[in-house]
């Protein structure tokens, strides 16, 4: 079969390999549907100590296929359905699992990172995301495109319920990639009365207003902290969520956030650049309570798959770009060029 396969830092080839073989337990799923995530790009830029030096990984873990055949000891699940999967895989058994908290898991496994993942014609279904609920059948009238950014919403989803967004807030968003778009909708959704977001780029700041934001601010030519005091009558705004790897943003973040601000580190600072410099007293005397969030239970992801189904929110938007399984390098190029939203590789 077909597959992207990632074979070192900046080593992504596209090349046949044998189907997967699966067990007695397991089940094997012919994928429709898989998007390129910002993990991925990373992936091939810096490597991932989950992926050892000299071992060839099938990268994708935003995905969504069909069953294409089941073990003999599997139950629940039968060739023909149509399903999405959550990828972080917890041992089950650790503080972090039995309190639902699967993606914390400090021995986890991943779909595309420790485990070959959707840039695939077929994906082997390991036993433990049979047994441990991480496969969800894809609801009636949802795409496999939306079922496949159900993830990366649902991780947005985490976020969105880590900084308490609720009815009449005013959210200010660092960001309009595809995470700073779904953290928008999310707000919307959540009651924001106001929205404004931070975008260097020209097209993804008019793709975030197309998208319902209210302020859309360019920050290399516009005072953004003005701009903030006038859309808020000085008093700050009630949640920022800092949706790309901007040290300066989590930085200024204390200054944009009013009393009582919620502010979330959705966006990872690269590796080496991790250490940033506040003013802890604006923390104390503004009583600003500080959250970071990183990926998504699988109950969080369950949640966000009922509020697509809704049609509360229309993911299907944020696809800008399709590619074949063949063109996969031609896909990270275009994702890499972060000009649309999501790009999507259909083996």
């Amino acid at each position: 079969m077909l597959a992207a396969v990632y074979h070192g830092i900046g080593d992504l080839r596209v090349e046949e390999i044998p189907e997967p073989q699966f067990g007695e337990d397991e089940a094997l799923l012919k994928v429709r549907v898989a998007a390129i995530c910002g993990t991925d790009r990373r992936i091939l830029k810096y490597g991932h100590f989950k992926i050892p030096e000299g071992t060839g990984r099938v990268l994708g873990h935003e995905l969504a296929g069909e069953i294409a055949a089941v073990g003999s000891r599997v139950k629940g699940l039968t060739p023909g359905v149509k399903v999405t999967i959550a990828p972080n895989i917890g041992c089950g058994i650790c503080e972090q699992c039995v309190q639902g908290h699967n993606h914390l898991c400090p021995n986890y496994e991943a779909l595309g990172i420790s485990l070959d993942g959707g840039f695939s014609e077929y994906m082997r279904i390991p036993a433990a995301a049979i047994r441990q609920g991480n496969i969800i059948e894809i609801p009636e009238g949802v795409s496999y495109e939306e079922a496949a950014l159900n993830e990366p919403l649902s991780c947005c989803y985490n976020g969105f319920l880590a900084c308490g967004i609720k009815p009449g807030d005013v959210v200010f968003i660092v960001g309009a990639g595809p995470i700073g778009i779904m953290h928008l909708l999310l707000a919307k959704l959540g009651g924001a009365s106001k929205v404004i977001v931070s975008q260097r780029s020209d097209p993804r700041r008019t793709l975030a207003a197309q998208f319902g934001a209210d302020v859309v601010i360019n920050p290399t030519e516009e005072d953004l902290s003005a701009i903030i005091r006038n859309e808020t009558q000085g008093r700050g705004v009630d949640v920022v969520i800092i949706a790309a790897p901007a040290a300066q943003a989590q930085e200024e973040a204390l200054d944009w956030a009013a009393v009582g601000g919620r502010i979330n580190l959705f966006g990872g600072l690269p590796k080496g650049q991790e250490t940033v410099n506040f003013d802890a007293n604006k923390v104390h005397y503004k009583q600003l309570t500080i959250t970071g969030t990183t990926g998504s239970s699988s109950y969080q992801f369950r949640r966000t798959m009922d509020i697509i189904a809704s049609r509360r929110v229309d993911l299907s938007r944020l696809v800008t770009a399709r590619f074949p399984l063949k063109d996969a390098l031609k896909a990270f190029d275009t994702a890499d060029a972060r000009q649309g939203l999501k790009v999507v590789i259909v083996p």
